[in-house]
């Protein structure tokens, strides 16, 4: 098979076997993949990676000798994987085992690939009136929800979505039905307008700082801050824009590190929440009700032969999401 592979800052196309079944595994054929944030950070040298990246996909089950119930399905998939024998697995949340592995970017190859091995326990199927540009979108979209389930976010509250990347439009479009007073600040009015197509209530400023001044006239501070940027300095304009005891949820992993004023953290006494991966099911079901209109995200589709051309397209700055389409006998 055919497959992509990030290494000491280059990206390759060569031939892999096709890659073998554990047990309780499946097989899929991969349709499509998007390439997405964190595929750019690796390729730039995050978390040391070489491999085959990708992990935001649908593809077709083409072999699962223990759940014969999968084969033919369309599916997407988790993308952490826990051991299933530690406490963390046991009695908590695998995506946080610490001997996980997570696909595309620890410890699995991904889905930059036209075939992947999955555990039949992380797959889930794709609703039938959910195309394969959407469905690549489950992962980012579980993410982009994970702040409303991890704080309990009020009608009554002010809730700042800070970034109008792709992750920050989800995040906006998506926990706009929790919080009726919802804002979306970023920099580019062409991205903007992609949430405010969908209600969303935007504010767009030239600089992080005038960004920050002008919320700040408009509103004070906000009672929460889903810090969205991917860049280091999202962390200290989102303390800018929190109120005392208020709650910033960090979303971005970038490869450089974020300074952090802790003594202002301590004194405001302001919570910091991490937030990574979310739950599969609550986006399928977004998506599924056309809760959230995913394809004005997407820049381009290109063939999985022209990778090189995608992952540069999907690296140029200001770019929206990159698909990439598998070929499919």
């Amino acid at each position: 098979m055919q497959v992509v592979i990030f290494e000491h800052g280059a990206v390759h196309r060569t031939t892999r076997p096709l890659p073998s079944l554990n047990a309780g595994e499946v097989l899929v054929q991969v349709r499509m993949a998007g390439i997405c944030n964190t595929d750019l950070e690796l390729f730039k040298g995050y978390m040391n990676f070489s491999g085959i990246p990708g992990h935001e996909f649908v593809g077709r089950v083409v072999e699962a000798p223990n759940n014969p119930e999968l084969l033919g399905k369309r599916v997407t998939a988790e993308i952490n994987f826990g051991c299933g024998r530690c406490p963390a697995c046991l009695k908590y949340d695998a995506r946080h085992c610490p001997n996980r592995t997570t696909l595309g970017i620890a410890g699995k190859d991904g889905v930059f690939a036209e075939y992947a091995s999955l555990p039949a326990s992380a797959v889930h199927l794709v609703a039938e009136g959910v195309s394969d540009p959407e469905a690549v979108f489950t992962e980012p979209l579980a993410a982009a929800l994970e702040p409303g389930q991890q704080v309990h976010l009020t009608a009554d509250q002010s809730l700042l979505v800070l970034g109008d990347g792709k992750l920050g439009i989800l995040c906006a479009c998506a926990l706009r039905y929790l919080s009726p007073n919802l804002i979306l600040a970023g920099r580019h009015p062409r991205k903007l307008a992609i949430a405010a197509g969908q209600n969303v209530a935007t504010r767009q400023g030239d600089t992080s700082q005038g960004m920050v001044d002008a919320l700040l006239r408009e509103f004070g501070r906000f009672d929460v801050v889903v810090e969205a940027t991917g860049r280091p300095g999202g962390l200290a304009c989102a303390l800018d824009l929190v109120r005392p005891e208020g709650t910033v949820v960090l979303k971005s992993t970038t490869f450089d590190p974020a300074p952090v004023d802790m003594a202002r953290v301590v004194v405001d006494e302001i919570s910091l929440i991490g937030s990574r991966c979310g739950n599969f099911n609550l986006a399928g079901a977004y998506l599924r009700d056309r809760l959230v209109n995913v394809l004005p995200l997407v820049e381009a589709t290109y063939p999985f032969e022209a990778f090189p051309e995608a992952l540069a397209a999907a690296s140029r700055s200001g770019a929206m999401k990159v698909l990439v389409e598998f070929p499919q006998a």
